[in-house]
This record gives structure tokens, sequence and C-alpha cells, in this order.
């Protein structure tokens, strides 16, 4: 699975900036976004949606979802 597409996973989640979540955190909200959304396409989807509706927080908050992803890449390893 590539970064993207675990930064939109993780956009997508219930998981906010404020929770400051921990690595098996991150690893769960992506699992659970791509069961949840209908995989990969379904998480696309749903990023694109929010984009649309609130274009001011989207890249803010995928900004942190990169981050986060980037940030824990053994985690995410498999």
């Amino acid at each position: 699975m590539t970064l993207a597409t675990r930064a939109e996973a993780l956009f997508v989640s219930s998981l906010q900036p404020s929770d400051q979540p921990t690595a098996d955190e991150v690893v769960a909200a992506i699992g659970l976004s791509l069961q949840t959304c209908g995989g990969v396409s379904g998480c696309a989807n749903a990023l694109a949606a929010q984009y649309g509706e609130h274009p001011e927080q989207a890249a803010r908050r995928m900004r942190w979802a990169i981050s986060l992803v980037v940030g824990f890449p053994a985690a995410l390893a498999s």
C-alpha cells in the first residue's frame, strides 16, 4: 500500500490531530477506514467528498495525515 493510500485512509478516519495518536492507533484507524469505506477507492471517494465540503480544513488535515504516515514507517510497513 502506498503512502498516499495510507494517508487517504487516515484522512477519512475518525482520528483527530488533537488525539495525538500512537502508531498502533494510526494503523488501526487506517484499517478501519479501508474496511468501512469499501477499500482504497472508497477512501479516495470519501476524501474527495471531504475536500469538496470543507476545502479550508482539508489541506491541513491531509498534511497531518501524511506526517503521521511518514512518522510511523515501521508500524505501517505491512
